[in-house]
């Protein structure tokens, strides 16, 4: 355990903090750790280390790791849905997939107007339970992410998948490379991470937030962050609304609108988080080979 480091912008990341707390690196050995999921039911985080090709587990009781799941299809980003289940973007087979409880596999989404997606990366369930998911290339350009393929798309997507009738629907295509999303506490807004910076300099490594109208319908989309540390990754919301959002040189917690509050550094390039604990201020963080635990003075607005 080390004490965090922290750089506050406005004096108000000051109350989201808490003075005593340690950074804990509570696990470690990954190749590229990513996509962590809080299951409260169980006491236990999920996450993905891609290109050792598992899902793992953390018992939050007594602080074992275990291997979740091997072969794992190159997951990525994983959430709970509303009956608890764990979804699963996986590169290889270029699916979003459902863990039932009973163990089955079901694919949510593979396919778009008949051809198969490019790599889904990130996946967040609305209050309306619509499953709504991130497609860049990431996993078809390499054996490192998945598997080496030619794109079926002509562009790299923002999907919904309807609750009721599975149908999968383009919501936006004017992404780079779209990665981590998020909604608002009151499901009004959405907010998607567009990490093209990977493919160039002058590419973009923004937030845009999207206004949502009937659960389905998409306006907006104007930038309201710029990261200059790295690219911005996976992001959550705190029950004020807050942004939490992962980056290269750690943490970067904005306001509602953009507006920078402060950072956390962490030791290692941060790729993803999520909220746990009891209370849910408990922030897991994904960074390279390990997993950073840290007591926040916020709370995850995860369902």
């Amino acid at each position: 355990m080390t004490r965090p480091v922290y750089q506050v912008v406005d004096p108000k990341f000051r109350s989201m903090l808490i003075g005593p707390a340690h950074l804990e690196q509570v696990a470690t050995g990954c190749r590229w750790a990513e996509g962590p999921s809080y299951f409260p039911a169980g006491r236990y985080v999920v996450w993905s280390d891609f290109p050792n090709d598992r899902l793992m587990r953390l018992d939050e009781t007594d602080g074992s790791v275990s291997v979740f799941r091997q072969p794992a299809h190159a997951a990525n980003g994983t959430t709970r849905d509303r009956d608890g289940r764990l979804l699963v973007c996986e590169h290889r087979t270029r699916a979003v997939t459902r863990t039932e409880h009973d163990g089955a596999r079901t694919v949510i989404a593979d396919r778009y107007e008949g051809r198969r997606l490019n790599s889904p990366n990130d996946v967040v369930v609305a209050a309306d339970g619509a499953v709504w998911f991130t497609d860049p290339t990431y996993g078809i350009e390499g054996h490192y992410n998945g598997t080496i393929a030619e794109p079926e798309q002509s562009a790299r997507r923002l999907y919904r998948v309807d609750p009721a009738s599975g149908a999968v629907e383009a919501m936006a295509d004017d992404f780079v490379q779209p990665n981590g999303l998020a909604f608002s506490p009151d499901g009004s807004r959405l907010y998607v991470v567009d990490s093209g910076f990977t493919e160039g300099p002058d590419k973009p490594r923004h937030i845009r937030a999207f206004d949502v109208a009937g659960g389905r319908r998409l306006g907006g989309g104007a930038v309201i962050a710029q990261c200059d540390t790295g690219c911005y990754d996976g992001l959550r919301l705190d029950t004020a609304g807050n942004l939490w959002v992962s980056a290269g040189d750690g943490v970067h917690v904005l306001t509602a609108e953009g507006k920078p509050l402060g950072r956390i550094l962490v030791p290692e390039e941060v790729s993803n988080l999520c909220f746990g604990g009891e209370h849910r201020n408990r922030l897991y963080l994904t960074a390279t080979t390990s997993i950073y635990a840290l007591y926040v003075m916020a709370y995850g607005n995860d369902h």
